[in-house]
């Protein structure tokens, strides 16, 4: 039996595995950026789907759902699977994105926007910065490859029509969301100490010299040290990211464990 004759037999199936495939092409990093054309991203998720099909085939025949109702709620089941992937591989970059906005306010940045082409939507230039820099360690480590890497996992794991409803994993994606915050603090923490420090020697200097203008000084100060800070920071930052991926797979894991049957 060739390509085609396999395709036309299960065309309800290859659209269930296009579905899921496609989940991770509307939020995950890199695959979800805005800047990447929807026709491109549409194109991209075909060719993923018609090389996995043969493959998911292979592990057991599947029945599709005989009814448009059943087949609509697999449908959504599949994408619900592909976009959850997505969303917690996007947990960590949104946590770099947070940290970058608390340094952007801190040193003085944040009233300077950019439109970031990845999300489109306008970033601080330090959040921006941070953000493109973890994009291009997380290409240049093979994380893209990681992430298709859970997607075929994702099949052994929770196999096609096999989704089944699990009451603790609302808990899960809690925990994860709320560690955008815990994550984003550590990054931001050695610039936002630095910058505290600046503004209480700052505050003693307006009190035993009333004639400076503090104003004056201080801004370009703050300026200063957070840029200082931050670039003598990037080596271990980019150690950190290593750290904060590990975690990012660790999680997709915890994510697919929670929705097998």
């Amino acid at each position: 039996m060739d390509f085609f004759t396999l395709m036309q037999g299960h065309a309800a199936v290859f659209l269930l595995l296009l579905t899921r495939v496609s989940g991770i092409f509307i939020i995950s990093p890199f695959f979800g950026s805005m800047n990447i054309p929807i026709y491109f991203r549409a194109a991209t998720a075909a060719a993923f789907a018609m090389v996995l099909f043969p493959v998911i085939d292979a592990l057991g025949a599947v029945q599709a759902p005989p009814t448009v109702l059943m087949y609509t709620v697999a449908v959504l089941g599949e994408l619900f699977i592909g976009w959850l992937i997505g969303f917690v591989a996007y947990i960590s970059f949104a946590a770099i994105q947070m940290a970058g906005k608390i340094m952007d306010m801190q040193v003085g940045f944040a009233i300077v926007n950019v439109l970031d082409p990845t999300s489109g939507q306008q970033m601080p230039l330090i959040g921006s910065f941070l953000y493109n820099l973890a994009i291009i360690i997380f290409l240049v480590t093979n994380g893209h490859h990681m992430l298709i890497a859970a997607l075929v996992e994702s099949f052994r794991a929770v196999p096609l029509l096999t989704i089944e409803p699990n009451l603790s994993l609302p808990f899960i994606i809690e925990h994860f969301t709320t560690g955008i915050f815990l994550t984003g603090m550590k990054i931001a923490m050695p610039v936002t100490f630095a910058i505290l420090l600046t503004n209480v020697g700052l505050g003693i200097l307006a009190r035993t010299m009333p004639q400076l203008n503090i104003f004056v000084v201080g801004i370009p100060m703050q300026l200063f040290i957070g840029v200082t800070v931050l670039s003598m920071l990037l080596p271990f930052y980019v150690l950190f990211l290593d750290v904060v991926f590990n975690e990012m797979y660790g999680n997709v894991s915890i994510a697919l464990r929670a929705l097998q049957p």
